[in-house]
């Protein structure tokens, strides 16, 4: 991709200009010296987390959102329970909602094997209903402190590649070794201080002694997201990228309810030249959430935002690339519950080579994904439409 100096020389201003208007409470911590490496398919990922946690040696900390009984959680089940008899201390959050499908034996079992288990947002009549709307989303494994694994990925069949054509999940996730870990690590503790009711302390950040050369190049940004924040820290960093683009995003993303302001964000950039590309579902798990995604094609269509529907397998990845170098990856959805109500973790890494790996990825998925058309799209049916509208005064809650 060549790259415009005349833009690229603007991108600056354009950041600097949303920055002063969105004044965050306190910057994000760029923590420089990492190794990022992209696992694009369920097995990979897979193969690599279940190696790491077995050769761990100290500490294991997982935050899941769902985990089923199923091979690939028994495989899980069985790694944490060895890690435990060979002394590694081992500690899981788990969404209580996400998880309510998944058998009262299996946490039975981790708990009695020595695991340490918290289940997030368990209900009580003391929090009321609104708390009970709350859910932990992130998907977070950390090794030792000095390996994390992080994206898409929940545990369970659909995600590692075992599950049958229609329910294969498409999803991708990726490992940081380096200084971000630490950032990680003190997230995890605040969500154990929350669930508990103490008070959260300061996010205490270790920082290494000294520059690991072998720790890697890749700039990172962690980005955590909660609903006891006075603003979605989530939502302003999908702003402050696509304000940034100088000329090509990219987004992947399962859930798209992504509010007014990531529009006008989207609609902004096109008019600057910007080519903008949005990887979608065709089919979802959530077929409500599809259909509200769909009453906004129109407005970008017409835009000049480019949308494609991937329906050889259901998508769940969430992702966004800006001009081929920035990525946007994590456990975030373009939708008001990852923006307002869900504990997300996203990570913004700035690095060429692993950009370049994200935009071959979605590049190869788009090529087969297929193209909506303006035309075809404004021929949908009234009772289409009268659903759309419908189902759009609920967008708040889905």
């Amino acid at each position: 991709m060549r790259k415009n100096p005349f833009k690229q020389k603007k991108r600056l201003t354009r950041i600097l200009r949303l920055l002063r208007r969105l004044r965050p409470a306190e910057l994000p911590v760029t923590h420089r010296h990492n190794h990022v490496q992209l696992f694009p398919e369920g097995p990979q990922f897979f193969e690599a987390l279940l190696s790491a946690i077995r050769s761990a040696q100290h500490t294991l900390l997982l935050e899941y959102y769902t985990i089923h009984d199923d091979q690939t959680g028994r495989e899980l089940a069985a790694a944490l329970t060895a890690a435990v008899r060979r002394g590694v201390k081992v500690q899981l959050i788990y969404d209580y909602i996400g998880c309510v499908d998944t058998t009262y034996y299996y946490f039975d079992n981790l708990a009695i094997q020595g695991v340490d288990l918290l289940p997030f947002n368990k209900p009580s009549f003391k929090r009321g209903l609104y708390w009970f709307d709350k859910r932990d989303h992130r998907k977070m494994t950390i090794v030792d402190d000095q390996l994390a694994f992080l994206g898409g990925f929940n545990i369970g069949d659909e995600y590692s590649g075992r599950a049958e054509g229609n329910r294969r999940f498409r999803d991708m996730g990726f490992s940081i070794s380096g200084d971000a870990v630490s950032e990680l690590v003190a997230i995890f503790n605040a969500t154990k201080q929350l669930e508990h009711d103490e008070p959260v302390k300061p996010l205490l950040i270790r920082k290494p002694h000294r520059y690991d050369k072998a720790a890697g190049h890749a700039s990172v940004v962690i980005i955590s997201g909660g609903p006891r924040q006075r603003r979605s820290y989530i939502r302003e960093a999908f702003q402050v990228n696509i304000a940034s683009a100088a000329e090509e995003i990219l987004i992947a993303t399962p859930y798209f309810v992504p509010g007014p302001r990531i529009i006008r964000s989207m609609l902004r950039a096109a008019r600057r030249g910007v080519r903008v590309r949005l990887l979608l579902p065709a089919r979802s798990d959530v077929r409500l959430v599809l259909l509200l995604g769909r009453s906004s094609y129109g407005t970008l269509l017409k835009g000049g935002v480019e949308i494609y529907e991937l329906d050889r397998e259901i998508l769940h990845a969430k992702v966004m690339l800006i001009d081929a170098e920035r990525t946007v990856i994590g456990s975030a959805n373009l939708d008001q519950r990852s923006f307002h109500r869900n504990y997300e973790i996203n990570c913004v890494v700035d690095n060429v080579e692993f950009g370049g790996q994200i935009r071959e990825l979605l590049q190869r998925e788009i090529g087969a994904a297929r193209r909506v058309r303006l035309d075809v799209h404004e021929q949908r049916g009234l009772l289409t439409r009268a659903m759309e509208r419908v189902v759009s005064l609920f967008a708040w809650f889905l």
